[in-house]
């Protein structure tokens, strides 16, 4: 079976749940209400973003679970999405689509974040976009 491209597993249809937290981790303990996000919910954080602002992690993930009825945000299940949001934006963008039409992942992961690193658009593309818009 090909493996999904990142456009296809941002578009799988999942639906988020909310449920008490295994463990204690990144910052949540064991038995708070946990939210785990889907990667739509990321991609629409994301692209509410106005150009020339920027969010942290850690704030979106306080904010998903508000919006929730949740405590937490699964730190595990957001990370993966990021970069499914990211690498989807970047797939569009490498097919033809805009810098406006895209998600701006830009504005929610810097150059330094450990994700960035791994991203197929590469350090440059990220820090030149945030250069743009007056973020670093």
């Amino acid at each position: 079976m090909p493996k999904k491209s990142w456009t296809e597993k941002l578009n799988e249809p999942v639906a988020p749940i909310v449920k008490p937290a295994p463990i204690d981790f990144a910052g949540m303990k064991a038995g708070e209400i946990m939210l785990v996000p889907t990667p739509r919910m990321i991609e629409a954080f994301v692209r509410d973003l106005p150009r020339g602002r920027q969010a942290t992690i850690v704030a979106m993930r306080k904010q998903l679970a508000q919006r929730h009825g949740a405590e937490v945000t699964c730190p595990i299940y957001t990370g993966f999405h990021v970069r499914t949001v990211a690498e989807s934006a970047y797939e569009a963008l490498s097919a033809g689509a805009t810098l406006e039409t895209i998600t701006p992942f830009w504005r929610l992961i810097d150059a330094k974040a450990p994700t960035a690193k791994r991203l197929a658009c590469g350090l440059p593309f990220i820090r030149q976009r945030r250069r743009e818009e007056g973020l670093d």
